[in-house]
């Protein structure tokens, strides 16, 4: 699974820091994030088959933020 860029993206988080991959973004003013990614044709198979998705998110020790997985492009009803 790796982040796509997007027509709508305006921003690259860890564009310069090795450790992380580049994550094309679009952040809006409100402080909404958004990204795109795209699974190999094994991850879709196996995410066909059981149906399991799992997040990881590095908070570094500060609060969880919420999360929101989609299907749909969020753009789509803008």
């Amino acid at each position: 699974m790796k982040p796509i860029k997007f027509k709508e993206s305006n921003i690259v988080f860890a564009e310069n820091q090795t450790q992380y991959l580049p994550l094309p973004a679009y952040k809006s003013c409100e402080g909404e994030v958004i990204s795109c990614w795209r699974l190999t044709w094994r991850e879709r198979l196996k995410v066909l088959l059981d149906g399991e998705i799992w997040i990881r998110v590095l908070t570094f020790g500060n609060p969880l933020q919420p999360l929101l997985p989609e299907i749909d492009s969020p753009f789509l009803n803008k």
